[in-house]
């Protein structure tokens, strides 16, 4: 009869304990590693936030220290820039209203021909048409006078008036121009024409 070993070998007896060591060995060592990175992570984020916390801090305290301007102060600030901005549009209403007499007068003296020489200029500036009254009507025979642009003068003949009324007419700043008198008079020995041509000054802003 052939006997039989039931009994385990050797190498099998001591490499068994040495397996369940390693097996038990390794959830561990796994779990400690993890613990040690979230607690790394958590000190590093409770660090972060308590630098922001430090810097909200000291944001807040420099807005506390920055002093709230006064009612008063603000509202006399207010005022003022109202009340310039009031003047600034009052002023650019009046000079877009304004009549640029230099250039009229600049523009006279360039069509003005050599043979005429005048005694006396009036001018006045046109009302605005909101402001404009209509004038009251002349009495028989009256002579109308001018209410805006005349000049009263001189010459050689009445061509030469013609002349001078066909230049007046291109200048940009007179419409409506006419001839209100051309007679014939003495000054001194020689003989002139005199005359009297009136015109309207046009409005600031192209109107008539």
């Amino acid at each position: 009869m052939r006997a039989i070993n039931l009994l385990p070998r050797d190498d099998v007896r001591r490499g068994g304990p040495q397996k369940r060591q390693w097996i038990v060995l390794v959830p561990v060592v796994l779990a400690v590693l993890l613990t040690a990175v979230l607690s790394a992570m958590f000190l590093s984020a409770s660090g972060t936030a308590k630098d922001k916390q430090a810097e909200l801090a000291t944001l807040q305290d420099e807005l506390h220290a920055i002093p709230t301007p006064d009612a008063s102060r603000v509202k006399t600030q207010t005022a003022l820039a109202a009340d310039k901005q009031a003047r600034v549009t009052a002023l650019s209403g009046a000079l877009s209203r304004r009549v640029a007499w230099d250039r009229v007068f600049r523009e006279l003296s360039l069509v003005l021909p050599n043979d005429v020489w005048l005694a006396t200029i009036s001018a006045k500036a046109p009302v605005p048409s909101s402001a404009a009254v209509a004038p009251a009507p002349a009495a028989a025979g009256a002579t109308v006078a001018a209410t805006g642009f005349t000049i009263d003068g001189y010459t050689y003949s009445h061509p030469a008036v013609a002349r001078l009324l066909s230049r007046l007419a291109v200048v940009p700043d007179l419409v409506n121009v006419q001839l209100q008198q051309s007679t014939i008079t003495k000054l001194g020995t020689a003989q002139a024409v005199h005359f009297v041509i009136v015109a309207d000054v046009r409005r600031p802003g192209g109107g008539q």
